[in-house]
């Protein structure tokens, strides 16, 4: 059953029964990881302050992060388990179609923030909550389409070697690295690539950068330690 899903993916698993638990666990993913990113993009406005019970190196007494990060760690979650059940090109496909869908999205919050409202104060709360700047917006886009394909191919490509065993292996080990490369794309591009070079904001001194890197890291590398018993609950369960 691990090999199959696996190998011919949902397209063959719907086929053979739509309600069967391997057809509605591709749903259920594919919903978790579009429902997670559709969150980040329209909490990203929020700085979250988050404090430490004790101050680390570089990061210091807390943890400044976008309110997006949170839900964008769900979305590693899922695709880790997609990937895991249903195959590279399968996951790739999900990690690609809802890069487009990021546009739709932000056209969506767009057009209803430039749209005239009945409240001006109402109007102006909304502007202020659900209006990305452009350089965060560039910065999560980017971000987001180079670490979920890094995050898919390098947890494919220690399946490759290791076999169906060490799924734990493959989840921290992709999750922190595309993490990594997702926490580094999007402050430096949206703090201080995109400010230097376009004029789009100020932009933030190298030692408040590399603060936020280090971070925001630190969060996301607990988070994919954490999700691991998750991943072999949810693959568990599938496969039975």
């Amino acid at each position: 059953m691990a090999d199959r899903t696996a190998t011919e993916g949902p397209q063959s698993v719907f086929a053979v029964d739509p309600l069967s638990r391997p057809a509605v666990a591709a749903v259920g993913l594919v919903a978790l990881f579009v429902t997670a990113l559709v969150t980040a993009q329209v909490t990203a406005a929020k700085v979250l302050a988050l404090p430490l019970p004790v101050a680390l190196p570089v990061v210091g007494p807390e943890i400044l992060l976008p309110g997006a990060a949170l839900a964008y760690a769900l979305t590693f979650f899922a695709s880790d388990c997609f990937a895991e059940l249903y195959g590279r090109r399968a996951a790739q496909v999900v990690v690609n179609v809802a890069f487009a869908m990021n546009f739709v999205v932000l056209a969506l919050v767009w057009s209803t923030l430039v749209a005239p409202g009945v409240d001006p104060d109402v109007s102006s709360a909304f502007a202020t909550a659900l209006g990305p700047t452009t350089n965060v917006v560039a910065g999560s886009l980017l971000a987001y389409v180079v670490s979920q394909n890094v995050d898919v191919v390098l947890f494919h490509a220690i399946r490759e070697r290791t076999g169906p065993r060490l799924l734990w292996l493959r989840n921290v080990a992709s999750t922190a690295t595309s993490q990594a490369v997702d926490t580094v794309i999007f402050v430096g591009v949206a703090f201080l690539v995109a400010p230097t070079l376009l004029g789009i904001g100020q932009p933030l001194p190298l030692p408040v950068v590399g603060t936020l890197v280090a971070g925001q890291y630190v969060l996301k590398l607990a988070i994919a330690l954490v999700d691991t018993p998750f991943v072999y609950l949810v693959v568990g369960a599938v496969r039975e």
